[in-house]
């Protein structure tokens, strides 16, 4: 189906990250809206547990690359390159077994609204469910801010949504570009596709930050914005389409995310952000995260047993499949090598899907 989206609306914004001005004399644009990508939204766990989704594997990739294949399974640049250690992001072996982390520790509760972990590079939001239905988590990849311009923890609201933005490029980004030199780099993108802040941009109480679509959503995953939240444009449409003003916000950067299923502890780990000092060891704040876990469990006789060593393990290099830590589970490779790997059914994003429009189902 297509959504056409039309500019409602005039106000303009400065901060830190951008300056969105909605252009009344904007154009239409009619953009086809692609389905869910496999594995983007979950059921609630009921049991207690705290962890969503199962890892796949696909073979027979033809000639996708590593970033088709993770924009199709709803995954970023980071997630999906971690995940496949030695295999060529850009010519991957056609015979090859591609592992899809599909697999996510949810955040700490409270589940309500949307919760960002810029550390895991992922946006989850917890849609009220309507009488008589289920919860379900919906989760997508962001592009995080790039080293210098971090973006604000804490909570705060969707304060607004904006259908064609046009962006006044601030003048310290000006003078970024031009440090890179980017002499040239236009000071005003008008609302379409060549937009980076996409079509659509909703807005958060920190003041100049966004949840936003991008003109470059092979980025996504990877820390690209000033400060911003950038989401592929299929995301960002679904997203839009759902999300209420007053929508609470939670941003947290949490690099160790630990969980619970089946009674057992799993531990997910991401490269920590130097714009969030921690004077704590990684080892440290690893074992901190996993001890949390343990304390909320009642009863000496009832806390999961923890192998300890790969407790260390984990914290030393970034993992994004979240790993069981009890020591008499398998290790991962053992497990992931037992998994029966899906003939990959997708034609790669063609050029027409590099730019802020939601790319056409194939």
């Amino acid at each position: 189906m297509t959504a056409q989206f039309q500019v409602v609306r005039q106000r303009r914004w400065r901060g830190r990250c951008l300056n969105l001005n909605i252009d009344p004399a904007a154009i239409k644009f009619e953009i086809s809206h692609v389905a869910p990508s496999p594995g983007a939204t979950f059921p609630l766990p009921s049991d207690g547990g705290t962890i969503v989704g199962r890892v796949h594997v696909v073979t027979d990739i033809g000639k996708n690359t590593l970033l088709d294949i993770a924009r199709r399974y709803d995954l970023g640049y980071e997630e999906i390159v971690a995940a496949n250690p030695g295999t060529s992001v850009w010519l991957p072996r056609v015979d090859a077994r591609i592992v899809v982390p599909t697999e996510f520790v949810l955040p700490p509760r409270l589940w309500v609204g949307i919760v960002i972990n810029v550390a895991q590079r992922r946006l989850y939001y917890f849609p009220e469910p309507k009488k008589g239905e289920a919860a379900v988590v919906v989760t997508f990849p962001v592009g995080i801010a790039r080293p210098g311009w971090p973006t604000p923890l804490g909570r705060t609201r969707i304060i607004g949504k904006f259908r064609d933005p046009s962006w006044i490029v601030p003048k310290s980004i000006q003078e970024e570009h031009r440090r890179d030199g980017e002499s040239r780099f236009p000071i005003y993108f008008p609302p379409g596709p060549d937009n980076p802040m996409g079509m659509l941009a909703m807005q958060t109480g920190f003041r100049g930050i966004f949840i936003h679509g991008t003109n470059r959503p092979w980025g996504v995953g990877m820390r690209v914005s000033h400060g911003c939240l950038h989401l592929y444009p299929e995301d960002a449409a679904e997203l839009f389409e759902h999300l209420r003003k007053s929508t609470p916000v939670r941003i947290v950067s949490e690099p160790y995310v630990v969980g619970l299923r089946n009674g057992e502890v799993y531990m997910a780990s991401f490269e920590p952000i130097d714009d969030y000092p921690n004077a704590e060891s990684r080892l440290t704040r690893a074992v901190a995260a996993v001890s949390r876990i343990l304390r909320d469990e009642r009863g000496e006789d009832s806390r999961p047993a923890v192998n300890w060593d790969r407790v260390l393990a984990v914290a030393r290099t970034p993992r994004p499949i979240p790993i069981s830590l009890n020591a008499t589970t398998r290790e991962l490779n053992h497990e992931v090598a037992a998994i029966t790997a899906e003939r990959y059914r997708y034609s790669p994003y063609g050029t027409d899907a590099n730019d802020a429009r939601p790319p056409k189902e194939n």
